[in-house]
C-alpha cells in the first residue's frame, strides 16, 4: 500500500516553519542520510530545522555535512525536549512507528506539531497526519529525492545533499546487492552523480574505515560464532555481551555482519543474535521470495522488509536462539526454494 500525501505536505511547507526531523534508534546509513539530506533541503526553503535521534549514530557516518548538528536524546535530553516543544512540524524519517524513538516517543506523541511520515517500511502506524510511505522503494533517502522533485526543487540539489541521499541508497541496498530491482533507483543515482559526487571516495568513507577491533570482531564472528544449518538452508551468528566487550564493541561495529551468512552457497536465511543493553537485538536477512519480516513480526514482535528485518527481544540470548531454531522446521519447504 502506498500513501503519498505530497500535495498536502507541499502546502504545509509553503510557509516558514520550525521543523524537527527525527529518525529511529540504532540509526543506520539511510536514517542519517535521509534526515541530513532533508534538513539541508528544507533550510534552503527557509525553514528552521533541527534534527533528533534517540541514540548515537556510527562513527563511519560522521563525515556527512551537518551530522554534528544532530541532537541525541540519551545524551542531551534537555535540548531535545526543547526542540520537541518548539516544533511546529515533526517529520519521522525511516521508521513507521513513533515507538522507534524510545524515550523520546511519548514527548513526540504529546506534541501538537503536525506529524509527517517519510518512510519505506511496511505497515505504517496511524500516528501521523500525513504520510509519504512507499515500501517498494529502496530507501527513505530515495523518497527524500522524490519529495524534492515533487516540490519542483531539483534545482536546490547540491553535492552535499546528493552525498547524503547516495549514502542512504547504497547502505540500504547493500551496495546495490538487494532491494534494488527498480529502474528509478538507478536513474536517481545517475542524477546524484551529476551533482559531482565521487562514488569510489564515498564507498571508502562508508566501508573502509574499520578499526582494528571491529575487523577482529568480524573475523571472530565468522570463524568462531557462525552456525550453519544446511537442512534448513540457514546460517546464524551469536554475539554475547562478553564477546562484544572482548572486542571493545562500538556503535556500528556489527553493521553488515548478518549478511555474511547469505554468502554461503544454498543458504537462504541468515540471522544475527546480539546481546546488548539488556536486550537481544535480532537481525534477519534472506534471499529471493522468502519473507523474513513475517518471522520477525509473528515470533519476535519485530518487523521490516521482505529480505531485511529485525527485532529486539527481552528473552535471554539462549532462549531467543532456541525459539528461532524451533520455528525453522515450519519454513523448511520455503527455505529450500526461494525463487
Amino acid at each position: 500500500m502506498e500513501n503519498t500525501d505530497f500535495q498536502h505536505i507541499s502546502d504545509k511547507l509553503s510557509t516558514s516553519l520550525r521543523i524537527l526531523i527525527t529518525s529511529h534508534s540504532n540509526p543506520d546509513g539511510d536514517a542519517i542520510g535521509s534526515i541530513l539530506a532533508l534538513a539541508a533541503y528544507l533550510k534552503k526553503k527557509r525553514h528552521m530545522v533541527q534534527l533528533l535521534i534517540p541514540d548515537p549514530y556510527p562513527d563511519f557516518l560522521a563525515w556527512m555535512k551537518g551530522s554534528e548538528e544532530i541532537l541525541v536524546f540519551n545524551s542531551d535530553e534537555t535540548k531535545c525536549r526543547k526542540a520537541i516543544d518548539r516544533a511546529e512540524m515533526i517529520i519521522s524519517s525511516d521508521y513507521n512507528n513513533l515507538g522507534r524513538l524510545n524515550d523520546a516517543a511519548p514527548l513526540v506523541r504529546q506534541s501538537k506539531a503536525v506529524k509527517v511520515l517519510i518512510d519505506h517500511h511496511l505497515n505504517p502506524s496511524d500516528e501521523f497526519d500525513y504520510q509519504i510511505s512507499v515500501s517498494r522503494i529502496s530507501s527513505t533517502s530515495e523518497i527524500v529525492y522524490n519529495l524534492i522533485e515533487e516540490m519542483g526543487d531539483l534545482n536546490l540539489l547540491d553535492k552535499d545533499i546528493a552525498e547524503c541521499i547516495y549514502t542512504g541508497i547504497i547502505t540500504d541496498t547493500g551496495s546495490l546487492s538487494y532491494a534494488c530491482n527498480y529502474v528509478r533507483t538507478y536513474q536517481i543515482l545517475a542524477e546524484l552523480f551529476r551533482q559531482g559526487i565521487d562514488g569510489e571516495y564515498l564507498h571508502r568513507l562508508i566501508y573502509d574505515t574499520y578499526s582494528e577491533s571491529r575487523l577482529r570482531l568480524l573475523g571472530f564472528s565468522i570463524s568462531d560464532k557462525l552456525v550453519v544449518l544446511p537442512e534448513y538452508h540457514t546460517a546464524y551468528i551469536t554475539l554475547s555481551k562478553e564477546d562484544l566487550e572482548r572486542f571493545d564493541h562500538q556503535i556500528g561495529d556489527t553493521e553488515g555482519v548478518v549478511n555474511y551468512g547469505l554468502s554461503i552457497k544454498d543458504i537462504n536465511l541468515a540471522a544475527l543474535f546480539m546481546e546488548r543493553d539488556g536486550i537481544v537485538k535480532v537481525s534477519f536477512r534472506s534471499k529471493g521470495s522468502f519473507a523474513v519480516n513475517t518471522i520477525a513480526a509473528e515470533y519476535f514482535s519485530g518487523g521490516g522488509h521482505r529480505n531485511a528485518a529485525g527485532a529486539n527481544c527481552t528473552t535471554s540470548l539462549e532462549e531467543t536462539i532456541l525459539k528461532f531454531k524451533q520455528i525453522l522446521p515450519l519454513y523448511q519447504p520455503m527455505l529450500k526454494s526461494v525463487y
